[in-house]
């Protein structure tokens, strides 16, 4: 038997060598063919399977989130507020109309236009009120003269008395003497003595007649303030602010709108020519449901979001009062629910919405605007029905002129024609 050889027992200790290590390629998933089903252990099965449950989980998460996001904002926000999207901005719509008839001369105003109380609108032709002004001025000189004359009738009337009492005792004396005298005076000589001393007595009585005639025209008063000369002043003050009307000025603050009135046209009295606006004053009129003001009261807050402006600029109001009825009630044609085909609607109340002054002069508000409206109704400290406070003082201009300027003219008319 041959013996081993140096390199078999090489090959013998060495360490046998270990097999190749194949790569295992997983081969792509394929969409499997339309026309033969996958198995349900595939590939693409589980990977669907994977994809549906995760897509359920989110679907749960995003649910639980927004039970969790409603009932956060239902528990802190939406219980305590009543809200509603039918509600109008309101407001005063002021009316210019003519005090007295007259053709228009002279327009400065437009629609869209802003003015001032007190500016000038229209100018009416004055000629015909100059006219009736200077009539007035003269009927007042004339008065004052006149009263002027029957305070010195009153003189006149005392002297015709004194005159006449002198006359009755010289009667009396002539017919005393000519009494005592006896038979040394004729009968005939007598008698005459006897009437003129009864016709002096009845000048007398005449002569205090005149004198309680002329001074019950002045008695107790002086020229200025004699009741003949206060109607003539009143006729001057009267004619004076008929003068002033032939200048219509703004009433009030605000935004001129439905101006009719044209240059040339003849106007009547009480007419109406435009209107003006404050829109520094308006107010919200929300129309809620009737379930929904179980808790509202007046002076809880509000807040209002315009249409015009967007959620960006919220308005801050306060509940300043609580319709008395819906609107049914106060429909031209209410309805009659005693007919047999009634239905339940549910009314709306309108309430009265008072928003913040600054907020309105920084992003000022229009009539009719659409609104969405919500109250804070946690206050309820309130109370439920309207207030006998108003609402607001809106004053506007008179327009009667400078009383003062027509007061002075007529000091001066009467201290010209009474002597002073």
């Amino acid at each position: 038997m041959n013996e081993p050889t140096r390199i078999d027992r090489q090959n013998e200790n060495a360490t046998p060598a270990e097999p190749p290590v194949t790569p295992v390629v997983t081969p792509p998933m394929r969409m499997p063919d339309s026309n033969t089903p996958p198995s349900p252990g595939s590939p693409y099965i589980r990977q669907r399977r994977r994809r549906r449950r995760m897509g359920l989980m989110l679907i749960a998460l995003l649910v639980v989130a927004g039970g969790a996001a409603f009932a956060f904002y239902w528990f802190t926000y939406a219980i305590f507020s009543v809200s509603t999207d039918d509600a109008y901005v309101g407001g005063d719509l002021v009316a210019v109309t003519a005090r007295e008839s007259g053709t228009v001369i002279s327009l400065q105003a437009d629609n869209t236009q802003a003015v001032k109380r007190g500016q000038l609108l229209i100018t009416l032709d004055p000629a015909e009120v100059r006219v009736a002004m200077d009539a007035a001025r003269a009927d007042l000189a004339h008065t004052v003269r006149m009263v002027r004359t029957a305070f010195a009738r009153v003189d006149q009337a005392k002297a015709q008395l004194a005159q006449a009492e002198v006359v009755r005792t010289t009667a009396e004396n002539d017919a005393r003497r000519r009494e005592k005298a006896g038979n040394s005076v004729s009968s005939e000589e007598l008698a005459h003595a006897r009437d003129s001393l009864l016709a002096a007595a009845a000048a007398v009585t005449a002569a205090q007649s005149t004198l309680a005639q002329t001074e019950a025209a002045v008695q107790g008063t002086d020229i200025a303030h004699n009741p003949d000369v206060l109607a003539s002043a009143a006729r001057l003050r009267q004619a004076a602010i008929n003068l002033a009307r032939m200048e219509i000025k703004a009433p009030v603050d605000g935004i001129v709108a439905q101006r009719s009135v044209q240059i040339g046209q003849r106007i009547a009295a009480g007419a109406p020519l435009m209107a003006i606006v404050p829109l520094e004053t308006v107010w919200i009129d929300a129309n809620f449901k009737e379930v929904q003001l179980t808790d509202v009261r007046l002076g809880q807050k509000v807040t209002v979001v315009s249409d015009f402006y967007g959620s960006t600029v919220p308005f801050h109001g306060t509940v300043v009062g609580i319709g008395a009825g819906s609107g049914n009630a106060f429909a031209l044609l209410p309805p009659q629910n005693a007919t047999g085909n009634w239905i339940k609607i549910v009314q709306r109340i309108p309430v009265r919405i008072a928003l913040d002054p600054a907020e309105l002069r920084q992003h000022p508000l229009r009539i009719g605007l659409s609104v969405d409206a919500a109250i804070d109704i946690r206050d309820k400290s309130g109370s439920l029905t309207a207030s006998t406070q108003p609402l607001r003082d809106l004053k506007g201009d008179p327009g009667d002129g400078d009383v003062d300027a027509t007061a002075r003219e007529i000091d001066t008319i009467v201290k010209a024609n009474s002597g002073q």
